[in-house]
């Protein structure tokens, strides 16, 4: 029997970071990767002939750089999210970052949760076929969860997000924490909607980047007295992931991982309580993805476990689909290839490792990195790998050919 084949090199060591390089994503149709750093630069890198296309220091001090955030809708802009209580949207279309930013949120969060732009889902050959129309109709029915977790109708807040919003009308009870730099519209393709975690420590907060503005937040009411679910003691919220309920009615969910290592998925109709609640971890939830059709993901913790798991929008549940047992813990980022045949994780233990999506079984564990990895990113095309690390460097690999 052969032996089996040693894990590949990276392709390409990205060099020039003078921090630890705390997150990293792709451009979703160019080749350019968005790195952000602790000591707050932004850097733009080519990842065709692997070189810097432009840099900024984009949080000034010592606060730096939690998370660097595009997709399809925004395009050729950037989100950048410091410890500084700032979210940050930069302009690319000129081949470089803009000078200022277009819009500056003043969120004032202050915590070490990674924000999530809201995901849509998408068609997947792995996944069989695309839902039909009538299923999405069926998944989109207010009354479908089961008793337990029967959504309540729409408040205000919400309703009046959903009905008005476009028309730029603003909600009772939220304010407008925001300074606008430029008056240009982030996005043309209607409300660019971002989770990350609120001012108080277990809330979750909506923004619309488009108006710059908070819209809602769960739970909507924090008031031991009022809410079965702040009753509990989730402790921070440690990870967030927005998405679509389905492309044809666009209703947004949050899936939410807390501190003491339970997992929340939330609807923007029911803003009150939870959907569902879950504990699949044993220490703080660090990060979360989802994978292209929003029927499932992977999540990592502190712990020594990695979990995936299935949504099932119909019944309102989170299940755990199988458990991946670690030698050593902490999961600091996850990431699902858009293809949804492969997973990865980044490690506290230096380690980036390869997971077979459908079935949990472990491919891979790459070894270049000398500190602790914050963060791993797939391209949208499914070529590339990125993974960043406290060591200062970006590792761009190529595994199994989509």
């Amino acid at each position: 029997m052969s032996a089996k084949r040693p894990p590949p090199d990276p392709i390409a060591v990205l060099r020039g970071h003078r921090a630890s390089v705390t997150d990293v994503c792709f451009h979703p149709f160019k080749p350019i990767l968005f790195a952000g750093t602790g000591d707050g630069e932004l850097r733009l890198w080519d990842t065709i002939q692997h070189r810097t296309l432009s840099s900024s220091r984009a949080h000034i001090g010592a606060a730096g750089i939690i998370t660097v955030a595009t997709n399809a809708s925004l395009g050729d802009k950037i989100l950048s999210q410091g410890r500084d209580g700032t979210v940050k949207c930069w302009d690319i279309s000129d081949g470089g970052l803009s000078r200022i930013p277009l819009v500056t949120l003043k969120t004032n969060s202050y915590h070490f949760c990674k924000l999530s732009l809201a995901k849509t889902p998408t068609c997947s050959p792995q996944l069989g076929k695309n839902l039909s129309s009538g299923a999405i109709d069926q998944l989109n029915e207010p009354g479908d969860y089961d008793k337990n977790c029967e959504p309540k109708e729409k408040t205000s807040l919400c309703k009046e997000y959903h009905d008005g919003i476009s028309n730029g009308k603003a909600q009772e009870g939220t304010e407008n924490f925001s300074c606008i730099s430029d008056t240009e519209v982030i996005s043309d393709q209607g409300p660019t909607l971002m989770a990350l975690a609120g001012e108080h420590p277990s809330q979750v907060e909506i923004w619309d980047i488009n108006i710059a503005q908070k819209v809602a937040l769960f739970p909507q009411i924090y008031d031991s007295s009022s809410s079965e679910f702040s009753k509990k003691s989730q402790g921070m919220c440690m990870a967030v992931q927005a998405f679509y309920l389905s492309q044809a009615q666009g209703y947004l969910n949050v899936l939410a991982g807390y501190e003491d290592g339970s997992i929340a998925l939330w609807d923007l109709r029911s803003p009150e309580v939870p959907v569902c609640s879950v504990k699949f971890h044993s220490e703080p939830v660090l990060s979360l993805a989802l994978d292209g059709a929003c029927t499932g993901g992977i999540s990592g913790a502190a712990d020594n476990k990695i979990m995936l798991f299935s949504l099932d929008h119909h019944m309102g549940t989170c299940l755990n689909r199988k458990e991946i047992s670690l030698g050593q813990p902490g999961i600091a980022s996850c990431s699902i290839r858009a293809n949804n045949k492969i997973a990865a994780t980044a490690g506290w233990d230096h380690r980036v490792r390869i997971y077979n999506y459908r079935n949990g079984k472990a491919l891979a564990i790459l070894k270049y990195h000398s500190a602790t990895c914050n963060a791993v990113s797939f391209s949208t095309d499914c070529k590339l790998l990125a993974s960043s690390s406290e060591d200062t460097t970006v590792a761009l690999w190529e595994l199994y050919p989509p």
